[in-house]
């Protein structure tokens, strides 16, 4: 057949769908990545259909952390802080564990079909493609498209949920079981943000679409989350070709980011400047006298607040005044990488996260979680640092 086909068949449900063209055959499933049926189904349909290859929704980084349980030894957490990434691997801790504690409520854990799909393929000799896009790709292309207000926004609502101790009621928890509950999340905050619906839905949608086709097999089984059925059974019957490379591409700092990274630090100097010719130099070194110990002592108390190190704490004080004069580096990311030298995370601590996240006291119990807070308050305290800093400069020149 030339032209594209689409059925369901009349003993799968309708999360089942096939798209038929030319010579070849995609059965795609759409799944709910916290339910057991959908388990049971996978199984059922690869056991029917023995195609000749079998492709899930997972990454090389998500399969090994599906089926390793000390995944964690391939983390490199101070070349992740070197990196500047802490706030993205934040990000997919608190996805996670929101994913998870559904899985707890859900009574079955996150991934539980996607590696049965893997496991029923490998009992039948069927090869298997991980198919999605690297999710530190993906969440580093949501994390560079957002504005610094919808950031903060995406933070806080994913926060709001992971710490809300509302429970489900059983007529939620159906209605759960049966969907895919992380699209149907990143839809809700899709409304606020829609540049997540774009790089999260609708570009998975294309990339898996186009690894689905590329797979080899003339009959291809796809095991995806029910969010991205519609869209990849779509694409595939329009065979448009997608351009990979271009989609796996992590977008630089805009221009004018940079310009207004370095606008604050370029005024500050400046301002210095002025003082020390239209004041003298004695006004000049008493703002800087000033600067040094405003930036410094709030980020040390940031520090004392993480309950981080004693040299993670004299880091910060050292670190803030000049940090807070380059876009270059923030203070955060010198406290988080000194607290990660010399308090590094332990087995259990990589091992408990997930579980550990919703809890705030945890916070200060888990080292790993311990480095985002020496990451987060001597931040915080550095920004106030540099606003009261910047106004007395201002205050002088006037």
């Amino acid at each position: 057949m030339d032209e594209a086909t689409e059925r369901a068949p009349r003993d799968y449900p309708d999360e089942v769908r096939i798209v038929e063209f030319s010579d070849r055959e995609f059965v795609i499933v759409g799944t709910a990545h916290v339910s057991r049926e959908s388990a049971d189904l996978v199984r059922r349909v690869i056991a029917e259909e023995r195609p000749d290859r079998v492709c899930v929704e997972l990454d090389e980084q998500r399969f090994q952390a599906l089926t390793h349980k000390t995944n964690w030894e391939a983390l490199d957490l101070k070349q992740l802080i070197r990196a500047r990434q802490l706030t993205t691997l934040l990000l997919n801790l608190l996805l996670a564990s929101y994913q998870k504690r559904l899985g707890h409520e859900l009574g079955v854990m996150p991934g539980t079909e996607l590696l049965a799909a893997a496991e029923a393929a490998a009992e039948l000799d069927i090869p298997v493609s991980l198919c999605d896009r690297n999710v530190r790709v993906t969440i580093l292309r949501a994390w560079r498209s957002m504005s610094l207000w919808k950031k903060n926004t995406l933070l806080v609502a994913v926060l709001e949920g992971m710490f809300s101790r509302e429970r489900l009621s059983e007529e939620d928890l159906r209605e759960l079981r049966r969907r895919d509950v992380l699209s149907e999340m990143i839809g809700e905050l899709a409304r606020e943000l829609p540049v997540l619906k774009r790089v999260l839905i609708d570009e998975r949608d294309a990339y898996l679409a186009q690894k689905i086709r590329d797979a080899a097999g003339t009959r291809i089984v796809a095991v995806v989350g029910a969010g991205h059925l519609e869209g990849i059974e779509r694409a595939l019957g329009e065979r448009r070709q997608e351009n990979l490379a271009q989609l796996e591409t992590i977008p630089a700092v805009l221009p004018v980011a940079k310009v207004v990274g370095w606008l604050v630090p370029i005024l500050i100097l400046a301002g210095l400047g002025a003082l020390a010719w239209i004041k003298g130099p004695a006004v000049a070194g008493e703002n800087l006298r000033f600067w040094v110990l405003i930036t410094g002592i709030p980020c040390a108390v940031g520090a004392l607040l993480a309950a981080a190190h004693p040299a993670t704490v004299v880091a910060g004080f050292l670190a803030a005044p000049v940090t807070s004069l380059s876009p270059l580096i923030g203070a955060g990311h010198v406290t988080a990488l000194v607290q990660a030298y010399f308090r590094p995370p332990r087995v259990r601590d990589f091992q408990n996260v997930a579980e550990e996240l919703p809890r705030l006291g945890a916070w200060w119990r888990n080292r790993l979680l311990r480095v985002f807070l020496a990451f987060v308050l001597p931040t915080l305290g550095a920004i106030v640092g540099v606003y009261l800093g910047s106004a007395r400069i201002l205050r002088d020149l006037m």
